[in-house]
């Protein structure tokens, strides 16, 4: 959770478990709610890391940008945060 904090300060978020049971994490920037992001029944870049290397890691990181190309540089919805940028520069 520390390096997904971290990866969130950067960007200028807070993130919390999630009270969707379905996604990992909320975000907060100023208090206000921005997205829920990650769905629970994935891994992200940090725990295939550690379960399958980096190697395996690097290469799930290229699949899943390829994948989401058209989403993840969509920083703002709505006056919000998306949840595919969200997860683009926390889990992956």
């Amino acid at each position: 959770m520390d390096t997904y904090k971290s990866k969130a300060k950067k960007i200028g978020v807070e993130i919390k478990p999630s009270t969707n049971k379905a996604k990992k994490f909320d975000a907060y920037k100023d208090g206000v709610k921005q997205a829920s992001f990650g769905a629970t029944g994935y891994q992200d870049y940090e725990k295939y890391k550690k379960s399958d290397g980096i190697e395996v890691a690097n290469k799930k990181r290229s699949a899943y940008r390829a994948r989401h190309k058209d989403d993840i540089n969509v920083k703002m919805r709505d006056g919000k945060m998306t949840a595919g940028y969200l997860a683009n520069k926390i889990l992956w």
